[in-house]
C-alpha cells in the first residue's frame, strides 16, 4: 500500500496496529521484528518512520494446508468444458486452511484454465463428477440447463440401515434444527407431516432407490430434484437413515465436533466405518453448450465403498 501524507511521520508500529486491529499491538511488533513489512523494499522495523509516498508491503507467512488428495481424472475436455472424477478428500473451492490443495487452485496449476467456473460444487469428502465451465459464456448455459432443471443427475450413497425396497420420493423442505448443537447442521421436514414450512426453510426434493443391501448397510441411488447444501444428506439423516463415514450427518453428530478438533478415538472411527463420507457424484447428464449435444458421463464406486459391501460395486459403474 502507499503512504498517504496523513500517515507520514507515522512509526510503522504505530501505523500498522492502528490500522489493522484484527491483530494486538503486541502481535504486530512481533511481525516486524520478524522482517515481514518492507518499506520502499528495505526491511522495516518498529520504529521506521512513514513518509508521502512510501510503499509498505507486508509478506504474509506461508500458510501450512491440511494434506489432501490431489489426484484427480479428467474425463472429458474441449474448449468449453472440462469434466473431472474428483476423489474423496479434495476441497473444490478455496475456504478455511486450504488453498493450492484445492481443485480449483489445481486446474490453474496443472491446466493453465483462467477464468473458468466449477459449476457443480462437492463437498470435500464427496467423491465424483465436476463440471468446468471454461469461460463465462459456458457456465451461463450450464447454470441456465441447472436452473431449469434439464440437467439429469445421480449419486451412489451407502447408509446405515435396511432401506425400503420400493422407491422413494422425499418432498418437504431444509431447514435449521432450533434445537441443534451445531449451526451448520439443516434437517428435513417432511411435506406431507408439515403443514406449513418451517422459518427459513428452503424447498427440497429427492428420489431414493435401493440398489443394494450388504450386512445392515443400504446402497442407494439418489437423484436430486432440487439442488440444496447437504440436501441428501441432510434428508437422509432425518428419514433414518445416516450416511456411512459422515461426521455430521451420519450416527452421531458429536463426532463432527470431536473431529474438528482432532480428537476422534479408535472407537468413534469405527462408528464411521471409513475416513470419508459414503457419497458419490455417479452419473451427469447434460447438453453440450456449444451445439446442443447430448453428453453423458459416469464415475465407478470408489473402492472404499465397494469394500464395505464385500468388494462388490462394478455393476453400479455407470447407472
Amino acid at each position: 500500500m502507499r503512504i498517504t501524507p496523513a500517515a507520514a511521520g507515522c512509526r510503522v508500529l504505530d501505523f500498522v496496529s492502528g490500522r489493522f486491529t484484527y491483530r494486538s499491538r503486541d502481535e504486530w511488533q512481533q511481525e516486524l521484528s520478524s522482517g515481514r513489512f518492507l518499506v520502499n523494499d528495505a526491511v522495516a522495523t518498529p520504529q521506521t518512520l512513514l513518509a508521502n509516498g512510501d510503499r509498505l508491503v507486508y509478506l504474509l507467512p506461508e500458510l501450512v494446508e491440511p494434506p489432501a488428495e490431489l489426484r484427480f481424472t479428467v474425463l472429458y475436455e474441449d474448449a468449453d468444458l472440462l469434466v473431472v472424477d474428483k476423489p474423496a478428500g479434495l476441497p473444490c473451492h478455496p475456504a478455511g486452511r486450504y488453498f493450492r490443495h484445492t481443485l480449483w487452485a489445481l486446474l490453474q496449476e496443472r491446466h493453465g484454465l483462467i477464468g473458468f467456473s466449477l459449476i457443480n460444487r462437492l463437498d470435500r469428502e464427496t467423491s465424483g463428477l465436476v463440471l468446468v465451465a471454461k469461460h463465462k459464456k459456458a457456465a451461463r448455459h450450464c447454470y441456465q440447463q441447472f436452473a431449469r432443471r434439464l440437467v439429469r443427475k445421480s449419486y451412489l450413497v451407502l447408509v446405515e440401515g435396511e432401506f425400503p425396497a420400493e422407491a422413494l420420493e422425499a418432498v418437504g423442505w431444509l431447514a435449521v434444527d432450533p434445537a441443534g448443537s451445531i449451526r451448520k447442521k439443516v434437517c428435513f421436514y417432511p411435506e406431507a407431516a408439515t403443514e406449513t414450512a418451517p422459518a427459513g426453510a428452503i424447498e427440497c426434493r429427492t428420489s431414493f432407490q435401493r440398489l443394494h443391501i450388504h450386512h445392515g448397510l443400504s446402497l442407494l441411488e439418489a437423484m436430486p430434484v432440487t439442488g440444496r447444501c447437504h440436501q441428501i444428506r441432510a434428508t437422509l439423516c432425518s428419514l433414518g437413515f445416516p450416511l456411512v463415514g459422515d461426521k455430521l450427518y451420519g450416527v452421531d453428530d458429536q463426532l463432527f465436533l470431536r473431529f474438528r478438533e482432532g480428537l476422534l478415538t479408535a472407537d468413534d472411527w469405527q462408528r464411521l466405518r471409513i475416513k470419508r463420507q459414503a457419497l458419490h457424484a455417479a452419473t451427469l447428464h447434460l447438453r453440450h453448450p456449444a451445439d446442443n449435444r447430448e453428453l453423458v458421463f459416469s464415475s465407478p464406486l470408489p473402492p472404499a465403498i465397494k469394500e464395505l459391501l464385500g468388494g462388490s460395486g462394478e455393476e453400479w459403474s455407470g447407472i
